[in-house]
C-alpha cells in the first residue's frame, strides 16, 4: 500500500492508475496496524472511490474507518454539481441515515442508581430490539407514513410524539429537503412501515450513561453536560425501510451506469449523475429514508421518556443533539456547492456555521462518538479544521476492528452480560448472539479514535460518557 505519512495523524495516498483525486486518512500507530492487520482492505476501497466521476478531492477517511460495502466505513467523499458529478447508494449505505441522538437529563448518576434495574426492565419493554421486530401500538397509516417521510418527525407533533423544542437540536432540523415517498419502493414501504420507533440489531442500542470527564469547560455547560449528570444515548436508523431504498437503487444504478459511460471498478460502487433521472430518483428516495429514520429516533425518544416517567424519574430529557452517519447532502464548501457522501462519518460543522442552532453556534456543531458497550462514549465539538480539511466531516464512532463471525468466536465461553454487570453495567438484549458480536473487543478504543480527531484538529473533545444501563438488539 503506497501512502506517506503528511503529519502526526495525517496520511496521503497519491493519484494512481485510474484515480482523479489523492486520498486522505486519519490514524494512530495503532489504527496503522489494525489497517494493516485488514491488508489496508478500507484504503483500498477509498482509492476505488477517488476514480469516481466528478469527486471533488480528496477522498477521505476518518479515523475509524473500516472495510465496508463499497465505500469505506468512515468515508466521505464530495461530488461536483452540475458536472459530471454522481451519486453512489453504496457511499450512504444500507442504513440510510442511521444516526445518534443525545439527551440529557437533569438526574445525578447516585439518583439513577437505585432503580437501575427497573430503569432497565422498563427501557427494554418500551423500545423493541432485534432482528425484524416492530411495534402495533402507533396505529399509522398510509397517509401518516408518507407524511413521515416527506417531513420526518415534525408530521408526529400533532399525535404528541415530538416536541417541537426538539427539532431545534437535530440536524438539517429533522427533515431533508426534496423527499419523494414515490421514489420509495413499496417493497421498501412494507418492510419499514411496523418497524418505526424501534431499534432494530447490529450495532443499534440504547443506553443510559453519566459524564464522567469534562474536558472543554466552556463547551460542556453551552451542551447541558456536567460531570454525573445522566445521559441517553440512542443508536438507530432507517431499518428496514432504508435496507430496501438502497437495495433497489444499487441493483438500478448497476443497469444504467454503461449508459452514462461510468467505469466501475467495483460493482459495490453503482453509480448515476446527480442530475440523471436516476440520480434524482435516488436522493428523493434517499431523503424520504433519511426522514423516516429521524422520525424513528424521535419515537424512540418518546418511548424512553415515558419510560423514565413510569420508573418515578420525573424532570426533562432535552435533546441535545440528533445526527445522521450515513446521508448525501447537497453544501456549499469552498464556495462551491457540492454534494457530500458520507458513510459512517459525522458532520461536524465549526464555530459560526448558520445552520447550527444559535446555543451552540460559538462552539461548533455537537459531535457524538458512540464507543463500545463496556467503555466510553465522547461529545465534540465541530471546528474550523474540519471545515477546510474534510468537508466538515469527522468520526463517528470508535470502528470495527472484528468481523462479527471472529467477535462471536472470541466471546465463546464467556459470560459478557456477567462480565459486564459485575462492573456496574446493565445489559438487556433480545439475544446473546448480539452481545456477543458486539462485545468491547471488537471495536478500536474510542478513546484512540477521540485522540487522533482532536490532534487533527477535526474535532474538539468536550466530554466522556460512561454506560450504566445497555439495551441492545
Amino acid at each position: 500500500m503506497n501512502f506517506e505519512r503528511l503529519s502526526e495523524n495525517r496520511y496521503r495516498i497519491p493519484r494512481e492508475g485510474a484515480m482523479r483525486v489523492e486520498a486522505v486518512f486519519y490514524a494512530s500507530e495503532s489504527i496503522l496496524s489494525d489497517l494493516a492487520a485488514e491488508d489496508y482492505a478500507s484504503l483500498k476501497q477509498l482509492e476505488n472511490v477517488a476514480t469516481l466521476p466528478g469527486i471533488v478531492g480528496p477522498a477521505l477517511a476518518m479515523p475509524d474507518v473500516h472495510w465496508g460495502y463499497g465505500f469505506p466505513i468512515g468515508g466521505v467523499a464530495a461530488f461536483e454539481t452540475g458536472g459530471e458529478g454522481v451519486v453512489s447508494p453504496g457511499g450512504v449505505g444500507f442504513d440510510i441515515n442511521c444516526g445518534v441522538r443525545l439527551l440529557v437529563s437533569d438526574l445525578e448518576r447516585e439518583d439513577l442508581v437505585p432503580r437501575a434495574r427497573e430503569l432497565a426492565d422498563a427501557l427494554f419493554a418500551a423500545v423493541p430490539s432485534g432482528v425484524g421486530r416492530g411495534r402495533r401500538d402507533l396505529g399509522l397509516g398510509r397517509r401518516e407514513h408518507s407524511a413521515i417521510l416527506h417531513e420526518g418527525p415534525r408530521a408526529l407533533v400533532d399525535r404528541g410524539y415530538t416536541d417541537p423544542a426538539d427539532l431545534e437540536n437535530v440536524e438539517s432540523r429533522g427533515m431533508l429537503p426534496g423527499a419523494d415517498p414515490e421514489a420509495v419502493s413499496e417493497r421498501a414501504y412494507k418492510r419499514g412501515a411496523s418497524q418505526l420507533g424501534t431499534l432494530g440489531s447490529g450495532n443499534h442500542f440504547l443506553e443510559v450513561q453519566y459524564v464522567d470527564e469534562v474536558y472543554d469547560r466552556e463547551a460542556a455547560p453551552a451542551f447541558g453536560l456536567q460531570e454525573g449528570r445522566v445521559t441517553v444515548l440512542i443508536h438507530s436508523g432507517s431499518r428496514g425501510l432504508g435496507h430496501q431504498v438502497c437495495q433497489d437503487y444499487v441493483e438500478r444504478f448497476l443497469d444504467v451506469a454503461p449508459k452514462y459511460g461510468i467505469e466501475l471498478v467495483d460493482r459495490q460502487l453503482a453509480a448515476a449523475p446527480i442530475d440523471s433521472p436516476e440520480g434524482r430518483s435516488y436522493l428523493g428516495a434517499m431523503a424520504a429514508a433519511a426522514n423516516f429514520a429521524f422520525a424513528n429516533r424521535q419515537l424512540i425518544t418518546h418511548h424512553v421518556r415515558r419510560a423514565f416517567e413510569r420508573t418515578g424519574f420525573g424532570g426533562s430529557l432535552r435533546v441535545l443533539y440528533d445526527l445522521a452517519h450515513n446521508n448525501a447532502k447537497f453544501e456549499k464548501h469552498g464556495g462551491r456547492r457540492v454534494l457530500v457522501h458520507r458513510k459512517g462519518a459525522t458532520r461536524a460543522f465549526g464555530p459560526g456555521n448558520p445552520e447550527l442552532p444559535e446555543r451552540y453556534r460559538s462552539y461548533g456543531q455537537p459531535v457524538l462518538v458512540p464507543g463500545d458497550m463496556g467503555r466510553y462514549s465522547f461529545v465534540l465539538a465541530g471546528t474550523e479544521g474540519a471545515m477546510r480539511e474534510t468537508f466538515g466531516s469527522s468520526a463517528h464512532g470508535a470502528g470495527r476492528r472484528m468481523s462479527r463471525r471472529r467477535a462471536k468466536k472470541a466471546a465463546r465461553g464467556r459470560d459478557l452480560i456477567g462480565e459486564l454487570e459485575r462492573r456496574g453495567i446493565l445489559v438487556r438484549a433480545a439475544g446473546r448472539a448480539t452481545v456477543d458480536e458486539e462485545m468491547s473487543e471488537a471495536y478500536k478504543d474510542a478513546a484512540e479514535v477521540v485522540e487522533v480527531t482532536d490532534a487533527a484538529g477535526i474535532g474538539k473533545k468536550v466530554a466522556r460518557l460512561r454506560p450504566m444501563i445497555v439495551v441492545k438488539g
